[in-house]
């Protein structure tokens, strides 16, 4: 291709001329030449952050000083933890997420008309693309009807939300809205919205080219890593506030590198691999580090296994999991309907401003790690947590202790080479236990499986994993075989190509032999849609106290999250999920022992059903085509007749429906003034929770189903909602009033103020057990304030915004933790509650904590970024200690977050003095 480099004198900017067509770019080698530093030796990931300095540098918000700082980093052997402000290209949503941003946004043009605003400076200067992927359900399933049927459910339990979304893609400019049943907003992401290398015109209509950024209000933003675009996940109110213009806080990040050397091997997947990466970076540790991927072994690595690994970087903590620009970049954008030119551009870019991986690519990192991708072997993930690594052949007896430890039974009396069937040998104790279920001539037992399903974007956006689990479903109807009938099936693909090759290919028919209708393009099972199970099955489990299981592949596997009948959930590979739907128990030996019998009584082993990756290979190549993705894609935004029959206003602001159980108007800025104040001191507050280790956002702010026997089901109830139409939480994210009444209510959450109780349960001001909202709303009333107390990686998962607003409007001023993860730390200064971390070897448990203490936390009126600060426990018997907290507000701009209140209130109040 013709390329001419030019000189533009004026800062750091050069031309580049690709096919005919000139862009302007900044040149990271540009800034070398200009004495800026030496910035060769950086990690692709850091240079796409080091380009977002050269082309912001006005000398206030980024500086020189900013820059040279990226040099110091490579110098200093990849540290140098300088706060910057970044900005990205554009901000991704999915529904449940966006609803409640989009909400916020209509309350602030209600907030800036009345501190004398115009509500149209409330309107997203970055472009922003809301997929909605989070509302469908599986209430049908195993059936040719089942799509259709959860549809029309969908609409009919989401109109209000649909209604409210179509008003907010007209009234705000740079806002698009992907109507249901299009796909998963990651996965729509990477296949057609992603470009790897963006251009826009500038101020003066020049046409720039620069690297494709984003952040997304889902934590799994990070799949488009693969496709070498930086990406991560926010919460929606940092989101909000980057669509508003407001630049990203960060500090230059560390960088863990990770070798692959090797190739995959016969038998084993994609998913596979990730499940290994994430067991590893766990065990390194790189919550708040980009981890960039490296090494030989990605020269046959597809960019869809790319994906799947860059996807689970919530899972394994790290902020991104960022694959370099290299051939496989290339072929994929090609491969999945990209402009011609535009895959040029990103070729000659990558290669003139130092992004691209060649055979020479060798970056400083700040430690590294490395795995032979030989070593390999399938493998299933469980039962609570993904990075719970287990190799497959050795599942059914490490499924046999975690029955023992759920029975209160001593795990060494667990079976080293449990049978599939029968007792346990005389010398154990076998802790498992069966019941019948009514009207069925089966019973099921500890380690059922009870819901299998193929969903999520971490691996339908794989044709690898999913043309393998097709043609696993092909070989298994072959034989005759079907699912077990207590087995809940489902496949929900993350975006219609899947159905386009699953069906050029012959697939779909197979799968629908063995169960795997199509349910719906969305989430479903993975963010706990899996729909109810049959009543009778559901009774048996409940009844028994068995321990159901559920196998999945997705990326999360909580407890409480994907069920609440079902207590060990797995993350496996698509082809593993219809293998297990086949065998239908957890117990069995899958890797080795008969997993089913034909009609006629042979046993069928899963090599017999297993394809090679020949095979596999095959297919993609003849059904993953580039006119499918081009298909599919062309009318993204239109929707179908159901979609475009939603009826909305072109009001500048929202006419709240008062009756609305869906979508309220927040109380966030309700009598706001232009007045911010200091941050007081904490002074004689009560102990809402105290929390163990792991606590999730998945357990503080729930999105799965709730009962009408919860503070919310009776919100609910009191307003004449039917329980069939409550819905989840998750689509009730516009609703402050529900979700307040979710906070700290999962099913699982264990209060350790409470012996042995499970749920959303506390003590309040009088002693007695209630709910943690009764108790919080008690503690209001007071004028008590509150805190909350945790163990290691509080917050961990999904970035659920409203983890961090139900905790503000319950009244917690601040939350005391071992560690945080980042988006939930990062969420709560932008609620305005402060997050402490114990020092000094404290504990919730060497502190012997029990909940009944008053706490004080002084030096927050004159408090700096991680400063250390007394606070003051006064025990029930009114003995005091002292202790040295640290405290996690970490850059100077969120010490003015926490002054306003709040991010947005900063916003908005700055948007009003503009004004």
């Amino acid at each position: 291709m013709p390329i001419t480099v030019g000189q533009d004198t004026a800062k750091t900017r050069r031309t580049l001329c690709v096919n005919g067509k000139s862009f302007s770019y900044y040149s990271i080698p540009a800034a070398t030449e200009a004495g800026l530093g030496d910035f060769s030796n950086l990690p692709a990931a850091l240079k796409v952050v080091l380009e977002n300095m050269l082309r912001f540098e006005d000398g206030k918000t980024v500086s020189v000083d900013d820059i040279k700082a990226f040099a110091e980093w490579g110098a200093k052997g990849g540290k140098n933890p300088r706060e910057i402000a970044y900005r990205p290209a554009r901000v991704l949503m999915q529904d449940f997420t966006g609803v409640p941003a989009v909400v916020d946004l209509a309350a602030m043009r209600d907030g800036i008309v009345a501190l004398g605003g115009d509500p149209e400076k409330i309107n997203p200067l970055n472009p922003v693309d809301l997929v909605i992927d989070h509302s469908v359900m599986i209430d049908e399933f195993g059936n040719p009807r089942a799509f259709q049927m959860n549809v029309d459910r969908e609409y009919e339990r989401n109109m209000e939300r649909y209604t409210f979304l179509k008003w907010g893609q007209n009234a705000f400019n740079n806002f698009r809205v992907v109507p249901p049943g299009t796909g998963i907003c990651h996965q729509v992401n990477l296949e057609y919205l992603a470009q790897t290398v963006w251009t826009d015109a500038d101020q003066n209509g020049e046409e720039v080219a620069y690297p494709d950024t984003l952040v997304g209000t889902d934590s799994h933003t990070t799949m488009v890593n693969g496709a070498a675009v930086l990406g991560w996940g926010v919460g929606g109110i940092e989101a909000e506030a980057a669509m508003l213009g407001q630049p990203i806080s960060m500090l230059i990040p560390e960088v863990v590198g990770f070798k692959l050397t090797g190739q995959m091997v016969e038998g084993t997947t994609g998913t596979d691999l990730v499940l290994k990466v994430v067991e590893m970076l766990r065990e390194k540790g790189v919550v708040g580090k980009f981890v960039e991927f490296y090494g030989p072994g990605l020269d046959t690595l597809p960019l869809a296994d790319r994906a799947t690994i860059a996807n689970m970087a919530p899972e394994y903590g790290a902020t991104c999991g960022f694959f370099p620009i290299d051939d496989e970049t290339l072929r994929y954008l090609r491969n999945t309907g990209r402009d011609e030119d535009r895959v040029a551009l990103v070729e000659a870019y990558a290669k003139e401003n130092g992004f691209w991986r060649g055979a020479d690519y060798d970056p400083v990192y700040t430690d590294t790690l490395e795995l032979d991708m030989g070593t390999i072997v399938p493998a299933i993930s469980g039962p609570k947590r993904p990075q719970d690594y287990t190799p497959l052949d050795r599942a059914a007896q490490e499924f046999f202790k975690v029955v023992a430890e759920y029975r209160g039974e001593d795990e060494s009396l667990a079976a080293t080479d449990m049978a599939a069937e029968g007792p346990a040998p005389d010398a154990l104790i076998d802790p498992r236990k069966s019941a019948s279920v009514e009207g069925e001539d089966y019973q099921l037992r500890d380690g059922s499986v009870v819901i299998a399903s193929i969903t999520s974007c971490t691996n339908t956006s794989n044709p690898y994993v999913m043309i393998g689990a097709g043609l696993v479903a092909r070989k298994a109807r072959e034989l005759g075989l079907n699912r077990k009938p207590w087995v809940k099936t489902s496949l929900a693909p993350g975006s219609q190509v899947v159905s386009a090759y699953l069906e050029a290919a012959g697939l779909q028919e197979d799968l629908d032999a063995v169960g795997f209708n199509l349910v719906g393009y969305g989430c479903t099972t993975c963010i706990g849609n899996s729909g109810p199970l049959q009543p009778e099955i559901s009774k048996s489990i409940n009844d028994n106290d068995l321990i159901a299981t559920s196998v999945l592949s997705g990326n999360r596997n909580f407890e409480g999250r994907i069920s609440p009948d079902v207590r060990a959930n797995y993350l496996a590979s698509p082809p593993l999920v219809v293998a297990y739907a086949l065998a239908g128990d957890m117990n069995i030996d899958i890797a080795n022992d008969p997993i089913a019998q034909t009609p006629d009584g042979k046993d069928v082993y899963l090599k017999d059903i297993w394809p090679t990756q020949k095979e596999i290979a095959d297919l993609v190549e003849q059904t993953v085509t580039r006119e499918a993705f081009q298909s599919k894609y062309a009318d993204v935004f239109k929707g179908d007749e159901k979609w475009q029959g939603v009826e909305t206003t072109d009001a500048q602001t929202y006419d709240w429906p008062p009756q609305s159980t869906y979508v309220q108007n927040p109380p966030y800025f309700q009598g706001i003034t232009m007045d911010t104040k200091k941050i007081e001191n904490i002074e004689g507050a009560k102990v809402l929770a105290l929390l163990g280790d792991m606590v999730t956002t998945d357990h503080i702010s729930p999105a799965g189903s709730f009962k009408d026997s919860t503070p919310a089901g009776q919100y609910l109830i009191d307003r004449q909602v039917p329980v069939r139409e409550f819905n989840s939480y998750g689509s009730r994210r516009g609703n402050h009033e529900v979700m307040m009444r979710g906070t700290f209510a999962n099913i699982r959450i264990k209060n350790e103020m409470l012996d042995g109780v499970e749920g959303g349960y506390t003590k309040g001001p009088d002693g007695q057990q209630t709910s943690i909202y009764d108790a919080a709303m008690a503690y209001q009333e007071q004028g008590t304030p509150l805190v909350v107390f945790g163990g290691e990686q509080y917050g961990a998962g999904s970035s659920r915004d409203w983890a961090a607003k139900g905790t503000a409007l319950l009244g917690v001023k601040a939350v005391i933790a071992e560690s945080f993860e980042r988006i939930h730390r990062s969420n709560l200064v932008g609620m305005g509650v402060i997050p402490f971390e114990f020092t000094g070897g404290d504990t919730r448990k060497t502190l012997g904590l029990t909940g009944e203490e008053t706490v004080s936390i002084h030096g927050l009126d004159n408090i700096k970024p991680l400063a250390e600060v007394p606070c003051t426990i006064t025990m029930a018997d009114g003995t005091e200690k002292t202790i040295t907290l640290k405290c996690r507000i970490d850059t100077a701009v969120e010490i003015e977050y926490i002054e306003n209140g709040g991010v947005l209130h900063y916003v908005l109040r700055n948007l009003a003095k503009a004004a």
